[in-house]
């Protein structure tokens, strides 16, 4: 007759944890869902690198379409006559106004060509961003001060006492293109900036997650 199992004895076909046995390894906690770190970025846009890079190019693209309008503002602007004496170089018409319109023609010109550069801009690139800007303003820059450079290297000679020397006296002949008011510069870069600004803010991509939320507060309601 056997003794009946106590509490204390296990039974033999269910055998007890083994002091042998190795520990288990703790579970790593799981992630949360959602997409991994720094791929949210890309997803939204190019990076910064590349905006840079691409807002360099645009730059150098606005910048050398100076030269044409360097070409035109030599073609379409008025010239100044003058004439030389035997003591000094006059101005044939005193009362003319060639030397206003010489700025004025480059002023229109400057504002045809940022309109024109910010429209193929935003053709080229709907997303914008800073740097675009920074570089379409930049590059607009760069090409007024290339095209005045432009006009007075092609345009007359720009040694006035020479050329009146050369062409004798009382004869009349062209003064060098110049630009009285330098500010005229700015008319470029500062309607690029203005125009293209207008034209992502009315025609631009926006932004889905404002979108969703106006849609969720609209069902809300």
């Amino acid at each position: 007759m056997t003794a009946p199992l106590t509490p204390s004895q296990p039974p033999h076909d269910e055998p007890g944890p083994s002091p042998w046995q190795a520990p288990q390894a703790p579970q790593a906690p799981a992630q949360a869902s959602g997409p991994a770190p720094g791929t949210g970025y890309e997803e939204d846009g190019p990076g910064m690198r590349r905006e840079v890079v691409e807002a360099a190019v645009i730059g150098v693209a606005v910048a050398v379409s100076g030269v044409l309008l360097g070409l035109l503002w030599l073609w379409l602007a008025p010239r100044v006559p003058l004439i030389a004496s035997e003591e000094a170089v006059y101005l044939k018409d005193n009362e003319g106004e060639q030397a206003i319109g010489v700025d004025g023609t480059f002023t229109l010109l400057g504002l045809g060509f940022g309109l024109l550069s910010a429209v193929v801009v935003f053709l080229v690139r709907r997303r914008g961003g800073i740097p675009l800007v920074v570089g379409l303003a930049a590059g607009g820059l760069l090409g007024a001060v290339l095209a005045w450079k432009v006009g007075v290297w092609l345009g007359p000679e720009t040694d006035v006492v020479a050329h009146a020397k050369s062409v004798g006296r009382g004869v009349v002949f062209d003064a060098p293109m110049e630009l009285k008011a330098k500010g005229v510069l700015l008319a470029w870069p500062v309607a690029a900036m203005v125009v293209h600004l207008v034209l992502t803010a009315l025609f631009g991509p926006r932004d889905p997650e404002a979108g969703g939320a106006y849609e969720d507060g609209a069902v809300g309601r």
